[in-house]
């Protein structure tokens, strides 16, 4: 079922906003906020540690798994692939 959107669904909003009390207060409080936001952004600190040790415990699971099933892993393989190359792996 497909849900369309009509003019009855949606909010009418008027094209100029006037100036409400507190106007001001709000403006400051986003663009602090924008401010805090880009500079979160824009500094080079990152998890690298994190990820360091996340690609290095999954090498080696890979190497422990393959250490283990390597003769299953390719008879696997082989058997995925086969259809593809005609039967000829």
């Amino acid at each position: 079922m497909t849900v369309h959107r009509t003019r009855l669904h949606t909010r009418m909003r008027p094209r100029h906003r006037l100036a409400q009390p507190g106007t001001s207060d709000r403006i400051r409080q986003r663009a602090g906020l924008r401010s805090r936001l880009l500079a979160r952004l824009a500094s080079e600190q990152g998890d690298v540690p994190g990820w360091v040790l996340i690609t290095l415990m999954t090498a080696g699971i890979v190497v422990a798994l393959w250490a283990v099933a390597s003769d299953q892993i390719v008879q696997i393989f082989e058997n995925a692939m086969a259809p593809f190359l005609g039967g000829s792996l």
